[in-house]
């Protein structure tokens, strides 16, 4: 490279990136030199979003749940960057999103539409996602997806925190973690690594503020796995810096 040339900057692109652990995965990548794709159901609350923070951040409209947001979202960055380096798919709902309770429903109280409703974001969008980009992502030199999980949806660790809050939320964690080692395996010979993060309890608007780390301090295992080194793991589950037994 002469002294004229610069290195291209990576590109990465964070579905539900307009707040909370999303929000804060985007300011990590773009602190990292990323061009971000902020991902946002409309184009008002990407915008909002991306000028709270310093960086290339591009607020872009997409909604997980519809087809054409994401085939629309995926010939610009064809067309624009002609690959993808980063994917990041943080987009989730739980069942309290679609009728709030006073408390946390049973297995018992929730509904094959609840059931539904949240695989719909939290499970088939990521497919929808994986199946759109993927090509882009094979034209990167260091292609990275990683997929925001639940230590909730774990079926191997043990602790008070497997399987709740609710059975519907928990388990779309679950099916969610085994399309990451399914994925994995398919690209196991290339360079792509495609790993679960784990942010913990974070307070976000999710969860009503409850929990105990920031958004910034639950987006860190993201921005990790986002920038793992050649030799670095794929196929896993990562809460800070330990391996879960999903």
């Amino acid at each position: 490279m002469t002294t004229q040339e610069v290195a291209p900057s990576k590109t990465a692109l964070v579905t539900g990136g307009n707040k909370g652990i999303g929000l804060a995965i985007v300011r990590g990548l773009a602190r990292q030199g990323f061009t971000v794709l902020l991902g946002a159901r409309s184009i008002e609350a990407g915008r909002r979003a991306a000028s709270t923070l310093d960086g290339e951040v591009r607020p872009v409209v997409l909604d997980v749940t519809r087809q054409e947001d994401v085939d629309t979202l995926a010939a610009v960055v064809a067309d624009e960057f002609g690959h993808l380096d980063v994917l990041v798919n943080n987009a989730g709902v739980n069942t309290l999103t679609f009728h709030p309770m006073d408390h946390l429903p049973t297995p018992t109280e929730e509904t094959v539409e609840d059931i539904r409703n949240v695989y719909e974001v939290n499970v088939f969008a990521v497919v929808r996602m994986m199946n759109a980009f993927l090509p882009l992502l094979e034209q990167s030199d260091a292609p990275r997806v990683v997929n925001v999980t639940s230590k909730r949806g774990s079926i191997g660790e043990a602790g008070a925190w497997v399987g709740q809050p609710s059975m519907v939320y928990s388990s779309s964690k679950t099916a969610l973690n085994a399309l990451t080692v399914h994925y994995a395996r398919a690209f196991a010979d290339t360079a792509m690594k495609i790993n679960g993060a784990a942010p913990g309890h974070v307070a976000t608007d999710f969860n009503d503020f409850r929990g105990t780390r920031t958004p910034d301090e639950g987006a860190a295992v993201a921005v990790r796995l986002a920038t793992l080194p050649a030799d670095g793991p794929t196929g896993a589950v990562f809460e800070d810096d330990q391996q879960l037994a999903w």
